[in-house]
């Protein structure tokens, strides 16, 4: 008990201060023997205090009486430092492993971000393939990528390719292939329609143009193998391959491709073998992007793409009540459409596929020539056809000098703004 432990010390402490005489370990051993005998402790905690605690206490009362310090606790503190075999810890020393620890913290968040950011990026590329197809691909079985062979050495991911002290980058030079202004300029047409590219900033675009490789393949060739490590992908410009996948000990056809689709892309996302086997069945020609180029730039510019959609949809009175998951949800689908003035998004009359959100520049509804409805930055159009299943009840025409949109597939405004439809049919009075 603590009374115990003050009549222990009590009846050690006042002799050693008096006498200043180290007396035989056989006399200390004795006389602490004697002080404790009458406490209240176990004869296990007598033995401790005799045996281990009392001699460490007893050499460190009596340097203290010796030196007389002025800061008693922290000259204990360095005796018991100095006595255990630590050695004295230097406050600058100290404060250096604590700004370590604090660079290496932050370095660690640094890249748990990075890699959220790139499987967001790898997610809205996967997304963005299956909106294009969706036409063609409702009746194929999805299948999934198949896992590495057991025996096989992982590469590091390419969505974990995330720097930082430990993991230097290294600087990136993107090849250069030369093209005519004609091959250029027809690469260039088959980019901007494609999902991957159509969103890259022009000076992006002008790297991976110049990056590209023209392959041709004949008919029966194969172009990529199911299985296999993949370090390119392809976009076809001319030719229309076959995309075959081993089903139940078959190999299947499960695709016919088309000029400007875009695959082999899978392995370089997601760092897995090739999966599916794509052939040529007449002359094909294709333009092949190394891994290098699609990760510093394609993936990237969809990385900083989707934190911009992200703060956008924040302000966007619609999407107030949506979590942060749901609004990255809808980012990963959306697209960028541009327009010029007095350029029409939608025409009165036409089928409505699509649902747009306004980034930047203005707009207005027009019906029977009249401006019904004017629309700026962060204002949202085209619900209506969608979720009546109607014609456009209007156009929407550029009135600024340019403008941007962001538009969402129907299949993809049916399934990421269900729980927003009442609310769109409530505000679609504003139209009428």
């Amino acid at each position: 008990s603590r009374s115990a432990s003050h009549t222990y010390f009590n009846n050690r402490l006042p002799t050693r201060a008096l006498t200043w005489k180290i007396p035989p370990a056989e006399a200390t051993s004795t006389m602490a023997a004697q002080a404790v005998e009458g406490l209240s402790f176990s004869q296990e905690k007598k033995n401790y205090i005799v045996n281990t605690l009392d001699p460490i206490l007893e050499q460190m009362v009596q340097e203290c009486l010796l030196e007389m310090p002025a800061d008693v606790p922290a000259f204990m503190l360095t005796w018991l430092q100095k006595r255990s075999g630590l050695g004295l810890q230097d406050p600058v020393t100290l404060r250096a492993k604590r700004d370590m620890l604090k660079k290496e913290l932050a370095s660690m968040k640094e890249f748990v971000v990075s890699a959220t950011d790139a499987a967001a990026s790898a997610k809205r590329m996967s997304i963005g393939a299956d909106s294009d197809e969706e036409s063609d691909d409702d009746d194929m079985i999805d299948e999934p990528i198949p896992p590495p062979e057991a025996s096989r050495k992982p590469r590091a991911s390419v969505s974990a390719e995330v720097y930082g002290e430990w993991n230097k980058a290294r600087p990136f030079v993107a090849p250069q292939h030369p093209k005519t202004p004609a091959q250029t300029e027809k690469l260039r047409r088959i980019l901007t329609n494609s999902f991957m590219f159509a969103n890259l900033e022009e000076k992006d675009l002008q790297v991976v143009l110049l990056a590209m490789v023209e392959r041709t393949f004949s008919a029966g060739k194969k172009i990529i193998t199911e299985g296999e490590d993949g370090e390119v992908l392809f976009v076809i410009e001319e030719g229309n391959p076959i995309c075959k996948k081993w089903i139940n000990g078959q190999e299947k056809v499960v695709k016919q491709c088309r000029p400007g689709d875009v695959f082999g892309e899978l392995a370089l996302l997601y760092n897995s073998p090739r999966a599916a086997t794509v052939e040529a069945v007449d002359k094909c020609i294709c333009w092949e992007l190394d891994r290098e180029t699609f990760t510093h730039i394609v993936k990237e510019a969809a990385t900083k793409q989707t934190k911009m959609y992200e703060s956008f949809l924040e302000q966007v009175s619609l999407f107030a009540t949506l979590d942060k998951y749901e609004r990255s949800q809808i980012c990963d689908a959306l697209k960028t459409e541009r327009f010029g003035k007095g350029q029409a998004v939608v025409r009165e009359g036409e089928e409505g596929n699509k649902f747009y959100i306004v980034e930047e520049g203005e707009l207005a509804a027009i019906k029977s020539n009249d401006i019904v409805k004017d629309y700026r930055s962060g204002d949202y159009f085209g619900e209506l056809a969608l979720l009546n299943n109607e014609p456009r009840k209007a156009s929407v025409v550029v009135t600024s000098a340019t403008a941007k949109v962001l538009s969402l597939d129907r299949k993809s405004f049916t399934k990421m703004l269900g729980p927003l439809q009442e609310l769109l049919r409530r505000k679609a009075g504003e139209y009428k």
